[in-house]
């Protein structure tokens, strides 16, 4: 990677459950194991303890604020955090730390990187100001080329500066050769799943625009009314929307065919039990994680057809798209999926994981963000 050992920062709002907390802790390891340092810089949080176990020296600091004092308060003691530990290159992955961290580390001298993992909307010019600081680096990084697109169009942008690097999955985790058949045993039992009863499986945060609420009038409205629908996935103390979740599903009938599992450790199961794995966000996702973890598994895939999803799957060969916000089309889809014939699903399912081999792997992401490094550090 670099002609001497280096210490990278990189910057989180927390270290939640989410995909750019993920992109930061595989990166974190990439740079371990090349035998550089690494520290990542965030909020306490679920997913800490795997960051430790990645190599990566966590440092806490309340750096999810958005509040322009206390930014200007972080940026301050993230400068000196960065002479101590003798940072030599800061990456950013959300707004907030990176307002904080763009200003230390240009009082330093010390390069920039970001990693723009939203599409971030731009409703007014403070927000649309709000935004820049990740176009605002030495390189700038979109997840997709979807991303990518959406940066040029808002920014003036050196086209030198801008990298597309897509997440990408560990084949050997979500491999599912490798996952017992009794850790999806023990899903079916928790979430109630009786053996050869359809289960399609939502994974995804609970929130508004990741499209539970059209998930939900899918189920309402499919011919096989013996699947069952799982929603994988924290409300981050939102439980006023889960409530509003379980209200509309009683009152379409389908309460009894909804199980609502909250965050699930072991994925490679939750995956191998499900039939169908579907992505259904009401707005652009910016890449998808979600999908190429299912097709990894050898998964049939439905996604709704805008943002990074036209890039993780090629219509009718790896998976399935669905017009954003059509649940009758979404209902179609599942029925006919669950018709169709069982190997010809496991074809389709191996031509996924294939597909996802050739262009997601984790370990091409991870060497594309140490060939950034390099770029910048020689």
């Amino acid at each position: 990677m670099i002609d001497r050992p280096r210490t990278i920062l990189q910057l989180l709002p927390k270290l939640d459950a989410g995909g750019a907390e993920r992109v930061a802790i595989e990166i974190a390891q990439a740079v371990h194991l090349c035998g550089h340092r690494s520290i990542i810089v965030a909020e306490d949080g679920p997913l800490s303890n795997l960051a430790l176990r990645a190599g990566a020296e966590l440092i806490h600091l309340p750096v999810a604020s958005k509040n322009p004092l206390k930014i200007w308060r972080n940026g301050r003691k993230l400068r000196a955090v960065m002479r101590e530990n003798h940072v030599d290159l800061v990456h950013a992955h959300s707004r907030a730390p990176a307002w904080a961290a763009f200003r230390a580390a240009r009082a330093l001298d010390i390069p920039f990187v970001t990693t723009y993992h939203g599409s971030y909307g731009e409703k007014s010019k403070l927000k649309k100001r709000y935004n820049q600081v990740m176009a605002s680096g030495a390189r700038v990084v979109a997840v997709s080329e979807f991303i990518s697109d959406l940066i040029k169009s808002r920014y003036k942008i050196d086209p030198a500066k801008l990298r597309v690097i897509h997440n990408g999955v560990d084949l050997q985790k979500f491999d599912p050769a490798a996952v017992r058949g009794d850790r999806a045993v023990r899903l079916a039992k928790e979430w109630r799943i009786e053996n050869g009863q359809p289960a399609i499986l939502l994974p995804g945060r609970l929130t508004g625009w990741k499209g539970q609420r059209l998930f939900i009038r899918a189920l309402a409205k499919m011919q096989h009314q013996e699947a069952v629908g799982i929603l994988i996935g924290s409300d981050q103390g939102r439980h006023k929307y889960t409530q509003e979740l379980l209200d509309l599903a009683n009152r379409l009938g389908v309460g009894g065919r909804l199980r609502l599992a909250g965050h699930v450790e072991d994925m490679p199961a939750a995956l191998k039990l499900a039939d169908i794995v579907v992505n259904c966000s009401t707005e652009p996702e910016a890449f998808g994680r979600t999908i190429i973890e299912a097709q990894a598994m050898g998964k049939i895939v439905v996604a709704a057809g805008h943002g990074g999803a036209h890039e993780t799957i090629e219509p009718d060969v790896t998976g399935f798209l669905f017009p954003p916000g059509d649940d009758t089309a979404l209902a179609a889809l599942f029925d006919a999926i669950l018709e169709g014939d069982a190997e010809l699903r496991l074809a389709f399912g191996q031509r996924a994981r294939e597909a996802v081999g050739q262009r997601f792997s984790l370990e091409a992401m991870q060497t594309r963000y140490l060939h950034l490094y390099a770029e910048l550090l020689g």
